[in-house]
């Protein structure tokens, strides 16, 4: 099991990324809570790993924190809930949203996210319940980033960009060009578009 890496930052494209950890590059997919907190391409960054491993594929997961690795795990747990439905909730809310979701039984903020619809919201919260102080026992207030690398230049379109991501993360490519076209992308990153796209999807 792989349960932590750390390396150089090549690559990041929500919701992928990719990491040199001693001349070898790991691929992982990541949550925008975790994407929110990356350093700069070239710099070194540490996370916290879960790796799936299916009959015809093996993926592997990265977290910032404990916390959220530990909501990932639990998630999974839930019947109908795979990785990539897991990955969107915690790209959608916090572990902290998620888990005033679960106490508040607020299903109507769960069927906001993509591919929640209203039975796996309110399996989400009968089965979540119980769970949730395992997914939210641990903190961690660990940055990832470590200086010391210069940045690879590399020139991208952030629009096209956050939307590529939210198509990823289980939207509409319709529904995702209107949400980021609806946002001023003046000096803002893909982090940023989607940041502001996903808080406005949710409210």
């Amino acid at each position: 099991m792989i349960g932590s890496l750390r390396g150089k930052l090549l690559a990041k494209m929500p919701p992928w990324l990719t990491l040199d950890v001693q001349g070898v590059g790991y691929e992982l997919e990541a949550p925008m809570m975790t994407f929110y907190t990356l350093p700069n391409i070239g710099e070194e960054v540490f996370l916290y790993t879960h790796l799936v491993v299916r009959e015809d594929a093996q993926a592997l997961f990265g977290f910032a924190t404990l916390a959220d690795r530990a909501l990932f795990r639990s998630l999974i747990k839930v019947s109908g809930v795979g990785p990539k439905l897991a990955l969107t909730i915690l790209s959608g809310q916090s572990a902290e949203e998620f888990q005033r979701c679960i106490q508040n039984n607020d299903t109507q903020a769960l069927v906001r996210l993509p591919g929640v619809g209203k039975k796996t919201a309110e399996r989400l919260v009968i089965e979540m319940r119980d769970r949730l102080p395992e997914a939210g026992a641990v903190a961690d207030s660990s940055s990832p980033a470590v200086v010391g690398v210069a940045p690879v230049a590399y020139v991208a379109n952030p629009r096209q960009e956050a939307i590529s991501a939210l198509c990823s993360l289980g939207y509409k490519p319709a529904d995702a060009s209107k949400m980021v076209q609806a946002i001023d992308a003046t000096d803002k990153s893909c982090e940023d578009l989607i940041r502001l796209a996903l808080q406005s999807a949710i409210r």
